[in-house]
């Protein structure tokens, strides 16, 4: 492909995300929403209707449809299957956050991508946005050391009984909806998990509500907390020798960060983002696809390896175990 290549997009999931990731999209040069599909065609009719593209009768047709790559935009039970199928298809594939349920299933789908040559990414947000790469530049060239600690967190309480993030069934709970944020964080900043301790909640539906984890890791130790059933301020905090980094809520979605230095000095940094968002991780993607990539350098496999490996040991801590495992 060359730069002017247009990539042509199908998108699996109908929900709130598959529709930001749509907004989204047409913040992002160079690209077309070309087929969608969902479980229920009713939804998938309408989403068409609404953002462009073909609402197609089945799996198979979407990736039969003339599209270059997919957005999972489903719940992670069903992640690893999509994202198998599709790469097999020969199409690329970019898959919402937790890339699959395990670590076991990462594996399957990294594998199949290495085969099958193509570009599988999991779609974490967070270092895409100008505000994290302006800090990441920031500190490179004024530094504070090398971090030894991440501190980061979120809760949302009241979650509707029938919310598939509290449906056992299809893999949800805390970890794997909302703690996998902090754990790119922490993985980002601190390398790989060595050892994760894990206190936590079981809810009546046997998912995760609320998980406290202490981890150590090749740099440092994370402190990380998520919850269903709490409310908890949303922002993170990147300790090391020369100073200290806020990223202040909510940092996955970071406009604002706060450097204070250990000589007193004290930096801001206010970036705001454009679209809904998603479009910083899709245009790196498609840029990937242009240049014949099959691994982004920012979101590698052994980082979504290492942050799924977080979760894997977090939730054999609490005695949370999904079908998938």
């Amino acid at each position: 492909m060359n730069d002017t290549t247009v990539i042509r997009w199908g998108i699996v999931g109908t929900g709130r995300i598959a529709r930001r990731f749509a907004q989204s999209l047409a913040h992002v040069g160079g690209t077309q929403l070309a087929a969608v599909w969902s479980r229920r065609p009713e939804p998938a009719a309408a989403f068409a209707q609404e953002f462009g593209g073909a609402a197609c009768a089945s799996f198979a047709a979407l990736l039969d449809s003339g599209i270059d790559a997919v957005y999972i935009a489903t719940m992670q039970d069903s992640h690893a299957d999509y994202a198998i199928a599709a790469l097999e298809a020969g199409r690329h594939v970019l898959c919402e956050k937790p890339a699959t349920v395990n670590a076991a299933q990462l594996e399957r789908v990294v594998a199949t991508a290495r085969r099958t040559q193509r570009l599988f990414m999991e779609a974490m947000k967070p270092p895409f946005y100008p505000l994290y790469r302006q800090l990441r530049a920031h500190l490179s060239a004024d530094p504070i050391g090398v971090p030894g600690l991440v501190r980061a967190g979120c809760a949302v309480p009241g979650v509707p009984d029938d919310h598939p993030s509290l449906s056992f069934e299809q893999a949800g709970g805390a970890l794997l909806d909302i703690g996998i944020y902090e754990m790119f964080l922490a993985v980002d900043w601190l390398g790989a998990p060595l050892d994760v301790q894990t206190l936590g909640r079981v809810g009546t539906t046997g998912v995760d509500l609320f998980a406290s984890l202490n981890s150590q890791h090749e740099r440092g130790i994370s402190q990380l907390f998520c919850g269903l059933d709490l409310y908890g301020k949303g922002d993170a905090l990147i300790a090391a020798p020369g100073g200290h980094v806020t990223i202040h809520e909510n940092w996955w979605n970071p406009t604002r960060a706060t450097i204070r230095y250990a000589d007193g000095r004290v930096v801001e940094l206010d970036a705001p983002f454009e679209g809904g968002g998603l479009n910083y991780e899709t245009a790196h993607f498609c840029e990937l696809i242009r240049a014949g990539e099959t691994e982004s350098p920012v979101m590698t496999h052994a980082v979504s390896l290492q942050m799924i490996a977080m979760a894997d040991a977090a939730r054999a801590a609490l005695g949370v175990r999904f079908a998938a495992d």
